[in-house]
């Protein structure tokens, strides 16, 4: 896969947002920045529906910091604006994982592609040392490519 990848693979959990006034900037549009919380929103959501929430995770002294993101900006969203976060878990190794999103926008009948990319997370303990997926989380985690 190439680093910069960030093809969705089935099973995609979906969620929506509602653009509120402070995530626009002095344009109107969604502020860049913006876009790494609603992929936020949407892979916490996916974890709480499909695998544990996060809460659960960091309750085993345990927290998954993202490592690396990527954003490619295809259009913007405005005020307003309903969005779909499309979430997928595209990799689950021994101490990280990987998701990857498609941020879009429904015009008419057509879907708009406002934004794809990816996040890379670590597992890490509240020292901040790599540590391996317990093995109960990583199979709730990887349950979910079996949805």
């Amino acid at each position: 896969m190439s680093s910069l990848q960030s093809t969705m693979e089935e099973p995609v959990f979906r969620t929506e947002y509602r653009v509120i006034y402070g995530d626009t900037d002095a344009g109107g549009v969604v502020y860049n920045a913006n876009y790494l919380r609603f992929l936020e929103i949407g892979r916490t959501e996916m974890m709480r529906a499909w695998a544990m929430p996060y809460r659960e995770i960091e309750e085993q002294g345990l927290i998954l910091p993202v490592t690396e993101s990527y954003l490619r900006y295809k259009a913007p969203a405005f005020y307003d604006d309903l969005v779909s976060i499309a979430v997928s878990l595209a990799e689950l190794k021994k101490v990280s994982c990987r998701f990857h999103y498609r941020i879009t926008r429904t015009c008419g009948e057509k879907e708009q592609l406002l934004v794809k990319g990816f996040t890379n997370h670590a597992c890490v303990n509240r020292q901040g040392k790599l540590t391996p997926f317990p093995e109960t989380i990583r199979q709730r985690i990887d349950g979910i490519r079996q949805r």
